[in-house]
């Protein structure tokens, strides 16, 4: 007589407020009995995914800019609550807070085993800040059997503070969109913050440089930040208030509608692992420009299928630009190929709970 195993039982640790971290969920439902702590609320969408009596709401209002320190108070809370869930797993995201909660908590005495995945600030900026971080970080990323990263360069940094197990893999797309109808050939779009980081004034000053060759081109700027009234003060004094619209915050299906319109994508952080925005791009066709980063070389060989645009370079070549345009049409194709082959979500994360299947001794139901 065969007995049958339960279904491996997963916390899912972070901020339940990220849509982020509703992907995850998202992916993880139907394969994995899912748990949640959010050391913030539940979106609802979130909420809409797991029973009242498997969540946890510590309230904390976490800044992955840092300055966490006050979310360790919640942990004596969030140990007792994991005592009483006796998961297999604690799948934390965002390593300098809540894999540093989730460290603490095994180190308390929870059984629960640590897959530990990474965002890109908590590993490529935060242990730079220093010593106490990166002592921190180093801890969380030993005690984990598993860990995740978005990019083969983040991989080799955790690599290098001392995680055991890596598993590479975008964070992806759920489907490929539709394919794309023909484009503007002049159009551009941009939607990262609109903050420091992003380096949203770099956009405009490459999209000036395009301007100047393009009389027809134009740029449209999406989401919105601290920097949102200083850019169009900008965009104004380089002479392109007439061609660059900021449209604010989009939902899902105008933000697709841009990408579907747009030939030309720009996202030109100074810090980034692989960017979903990047992905979005690329599968609806568009040609990325950006900036000189490992991960972005990961996506894009430089006048192949995008622009890699030199640490201080003021302005986009045209010869590149028409080089590429002349092509445009069979790079939209293979951009989309290659999202559609190795940037896909829910295949990543299969293999992922498989993984942490074949690392989870017997579960008897």
């Amino acid at each position: 007589m065969s007995v049958a195993r339960r279904p491996l039982r997963v916390v899912l640790l972070g901020d339940g407020e990220s849509p982020h971290l509703l992907k995850w969920a998202r992916a993880l439902a139907p394969r994995v009995e899912l748990w949640i702590a959010s050391s913030r609320g539940l979106a609802p969408a979130l909420a809409s995914l797991v029973a009242p009596e498997r969540t946890l709401l510590l309230g904390h209002a976490t800044k992955f800019a840092g300055g966490n320190v006050a979310l360790l108070k919640t942990l004596p809370r969030l140990v007792r609550w994991l005592r009483g869930v006796d998961a297999d797993w604690i799948s934390a995201h965002y390593l300098t807070s809540h894999g540093t909660l989730a460290w603490l908590a095994r180190q308390a005495g929870v059984r629960a085993q640590l897959a530990a995945s990474a965002w890109g600030s908590d590993i490529l900026v935060a242990p730079r800040r220093s010593a106490a971080l990166r002592w921190v970080t180093s801890r969380v990323l030993r005690d984990a059997a598993v860990c995740t990263s978005d990019s083969a360069h983040m991989a080799q940094r955790m690599r290098e503070l001392g995680a055991r197990e890596v598993m590479t893999f975008p964070f992806g797309l759920d489907a490929l969109p539709a394919a794309p109808s023909p484009k503007q050939p002049r159009l551009f779009f941009a939607n990262r913050g609109l903050e420091d980081i992003y380096d949203p004034q770099r956009v405009l000053a490459l999209f000036a440089g395009a301007a100047a060759n393009w009389p027809d081109a134009r740029l449209v700027v999406a989401n919105s930040g601290s920097m949102s009234d200083a850019l169009k003060t900008q965009a104004a004094a380089r002479g392109l208030a007439g061609r660059v619209d900021f449209v604010g915050r989009l939902d899902a299906a105008a933000q697709s509608a841009f990408y579907a319109r747009a030939r030309w994508y720009f996202s030109v952080p100074r810090s980034d692992s692989v960017s979903v925005s990047v992905l979005e791009a690329m599968a609806h066709g568009c040609i990325p420009l950006l900036s000189d980063l490992p991960a972005n070389r990961e996506l894009v060989r430089d006048g192949v299928n995008g622009v890699i645009v030199p640490d201080g370079q003021a302005a986009l070549s045209a010869v590149a630009l028409e080089r590429l345009a002349a092509d445009a049409d069979a790079i939209a194709t293979a951009n989309r190929d290659w999202v559609g082959a190795h940037a896909l979500f829910g295949p990543s994360i299969a293999a992922f709970v498989a993984r942490l299947e074949e690392s989870t001794p017997s579960r008897l139901s």
